[in-house]
């Protein structure tokens, strides 16, 4: 039995997210199915597991997953096998052998996500599934400016969906690049871990300060107050995706 390293992408439009499910079309869930068929067994002996749990809807460019596997393929082998009977919305663009104790999610030492937006006058026909669409101009400036409060170590239970939480909230952004290029807007957000909805809460709430709903010290507030009525809607899944994850 050895231990794989995958990395893939995926187009989250049609699934219910990551992880696998009962009953529902998950990324996680095809990719089992194929990798068992591959090995001869059936899809409830392999679990692989994902670096993170994207949301329903929320895609990745480079996602990473372990999965431990008995097979007499090459690395190749495995990766033409897959992508020949995985949808077209999943590949896995690279995969090699990993040592016994390398777990995707547990050995993860960071993640950068990308959200993109698009405010230009004419609406975004090609990548329309992939960008939310704002019906402002947003103001950039005045979002760093609240954006820079939520860089750091803190306590992110109000950008938190689960009212349920019982582990720390506490995590740690080290960077939020806030860009505009040709009508679109980029939120690039890099940290070490992320609570549900996390990230899709904070550009949610930086887009309440782009469009003057909200003030740039009101970001602060929200922050120490630990409470998630207080933040910003939880931005739509077809903006974000899983760009990259780190390893050390």
């Amino acid at each position: 039995m050895k231990n794989y390293k995958l990395i893939i992408s995926y187009d989250g439009t049609r699934y219910y997210g990551w992880e696998h499910q009962p009953d529902k079309d998950t990324v996680q869930g095809r990719l089992e199915n194929v990798l068992s068929r591959m090995c001869g067994i059936g899809p409830e002996e392999i679990r692989i597991n994902g670096a993170g749990r994207t949301d329903a809807g929320v895609h990745a460019k480079g996602m990473v997953a372990s999965v431990q596997m008995d097979t007499e393929l090459s690395t190749d082998e495995i990766l033409d096998y897959a992508n020949h009977y995985l949808p077209d919305d999943i590949v896995i663009t690279q995969v090699r052998e990993a040592s016994q104790r390398f777990h995707a999610r547990y050995n993860a030492v960071g993640k950068t996500y990308r959200y993109t937006c698009h405010y230009g006058r004419i609406k975004p026909v090609f990548d329309r599934k992939y960008v939310t669409r704002l019906e402002f101009v947003p103001d950039v400036e005045k979002m760093k400016e609240a954006a820079n409060v939520l860089v750091g170590k803190h306590d992110f239970k109000s950008f938190c969906s689960n009212p349920r939480m019982k582990k720390s909230t506490v995590r740690i952004v080290d960077r939020i690049e806030i860009s505009t290029k040709n009508g679109y807007l980029y939120f690039n957000v890099h940290g070490t871990g992320f609570l549900q909805n996390m990230v899709r809460i904070i550009v949610g709430t930086l887009l309440e300060v782009g469009k003057g709903a909200m003030r740039p010290e009101q970001v602060k507030e929200i922050l120490e107050a630990k409470d998630r009525r207080l933040a910003g809607p939880t931005a739509p899944p077809e903006g974000l995706c899983l760009i990259e994850v780190d390893y050390q």
